[in-house]
């Protein structure tokens, strides 16, 4: 399978301290990949390292190009989409005014409203709250105009970080599934750092467990999972 993401080598530092050491990974055309390990492993910090938005040294490769010290927008013009931990839409506009600022570089009306309309399609409770102001929404409705907004932006690949994190069981179950379906249909990569394990490894193809920014495990997500030593070594559970 064609390599989208490849990462080589990458180390990632805040300040004098530094986060990676030397992690090395890789996502085909139209994977899931999941980065799993407690907190503190390393995992936002991998997110963050290939948009560039810490310092790092390493090689980011997509789509056969190098990207490391590329500015973080143009990372996400060639198709890098990142939804952050927290959701970061904009609370004080409605569903709607988020979906088009999200496309605003775009410039092809009709392909915007196609996609909007396609985005509405994966995620109708938004279309039912379409004007409303978006701090007004659950914690689960702001998750998916978080990913609604990522989408907008047509990426090959999209890095999540925690979707399910303060969610109930159930919106949680609801937003996973839905995000399978834009893998299958819309053939969207995607890069998940998750707390939850066991739902991760259901998600993924391939999975790799990080610890203190070093990777120390790596292989098939069902495999990982029905691994007894790795899961009570490395997942907790």
């Amino acid at each position: 399978m064609s390599q989208l993401l490849e990462v080589r080598n990458l180390a990632a530092y805040y300040g004098q301290s530094q986060a990676l050491h030397g992690v090395s990974f890789a996502i085909g055309l139209g994977e899931i990949t999941t980065l799993l390990g407690a907190n503190g492993a390393g995992k936002t910090t991998v997110l963050r390292a290939i948009c560039n938005m810490v310092r790092t040294s390493g090689e980011v490769w997509f789509d056969g190009r190098p990207i490391s010290g590329l500015a973080t927008e143009k990372i996400a013009k060639l198709g890098v989409a990142h939804v952050p931990e927290g959701r970061g839409t904009f609370t004080s506009l409605s569903v709607d005014e988020n979906l088009r600022i999200a496309a605003f570089t775009r410039g092809n009306g009709r392909e915007v409203q196609r996609d909007r309309e396609m985005v509405l399609g994966y995620f109708p409770r938004l279309a039912e709250r379409i004007k409303q102001q978006a701090g007004t929404l659950s914690g689960g409705e702001q998750q998916m105009l978080a990913i609604s907004r990522a989408l907008m932006l047509r990426p090959r690949l999209m890095l999540l970080d925690e979707p399910s994190f303060g969610l109930a069981p159930l919106v949680v179950q609801e937003i996973f599934r839905i995000m399978r379906r834009i893998n299958e249909e819309a053939k969207v990569s995607m890069l998940l750092v998750e707390q939850n394990a066991a739902l991760a490894l259901d998600l993924a193809d391939e999975a790799y467990v990080l610890e203190t920014g070093r990777v120390v495990m790596s292989g098939d997500a069902a495999a990982v999972k029905g691994d007894e030593q790795i899961r009570k070594s490395y997942l907790g559970y």
